[in-house]
């Protein structure tokens, strides 16, 4: 049952359709939210949610931009913003992985990680604050990578993912006396169609967790939205890790 604890709130969710993203606008709608979420190419996903959730009342708006294009990226906040009425919270989910070692790093995934990882936050965030006043929300979906590398191969990654910390606790201070929080949620393992429960690395990273297991893509959601709602107005700037204890 619902608490509508975001009732009357306005929310963007970048990278939406699917994993992570497609739970946190299910878990934003839940409590009360109107949501637009993006959605780079392929619309069956995004879809689907959209059908899903309209049908139990939810407003939902389903935009594609490709996250690695900066005008895109601006254009999806401004249409949110349109036919939403305004916004209010803003959460920067879109986000991908490429694992190989530096030397063996192709040139155009470290170009597609910096656009999407960070250039995707930076013209998305940029774009929004024409529209978020004072009690808005900022949550950017960052990784545990920024703080632990349990493996070879994601150093690239790591650093975009640490620049997503960095950024965090910039605009945590450029914001603060404009009543905007801005909080970083970094997920450890969670199962994902792009990083799924079983196989020999998904073993790998269970052993590192205190409880021997992946999480579920709620427990990032219910984070989001907890820091979306009105009781986390007094944590900003945090870099908060939902990984079942991978950094212990």
């Amino acid at each position: 049952m619902s608490t509508a604890t975001l009732a009357g709130r306005r929310a963007l969710v970048t990278g939406g359709s699917r994993g992570i993203g497609a739970e946190i606008v299910r878990r934003l709608t839940a409590d009360g939210a109107a949501v637009a979420f993006t959605y780079s190419a392929s619309s069956a996903h995004a879809d689907k949610l959209v059908a899903e959730l309209t049908a139990d009342g939810a407003t939902v708006l389903a935009i594609q931009a490709d996250a690695a294009n900066a005008e895109q990226s601006a254009a999806a906040v401004e249409r949110a913003a349109d036919e939403l009425g305004g916004l209010d919270i803003v959460v920067n989910n879109a986000g991908v992985a490429h694992i190989a070692p530096i030397d063996d790093f192709p040139a155009e995934q470290f170009e597609r990680l910096v656009a999407i990882n960070i250039g995707s936050m930076y013209y998305t965030t940029r774009t929004a604050m024409k529209y978020l006043g004072d009690g808005a929300r900022i949550i950017n979906i960052g990784s545990i990578n920024a703080d632990r590398i349990p493996g070879p191969g994601l150093s690239v990654y790591g650093m975009t993912k640490g620049a997503v910390a960095s950024f965090t606790r910039g605009l945590a201070r450029d914001l603060g006396d404009r009543g905007i929080t801005v909080n970083n949620v970094q997920p450890g393992p969670i199962n994902t169609d792009a990083n799924p429960n079983e196989g020999d690395f998904a073993e790998s990273l269970k052993v590192v967790t205190t409880q021997g297991r992946y999480g579920v893509t709620a427990d990032v959601a219910s984070f989001v939205s907890f820091l979306a709602g009105p009781e986390s107005g007094y944590i900003t700037g945090a870099n908060l890790n939902v990984d079942g204890g991978f950094t212990v």
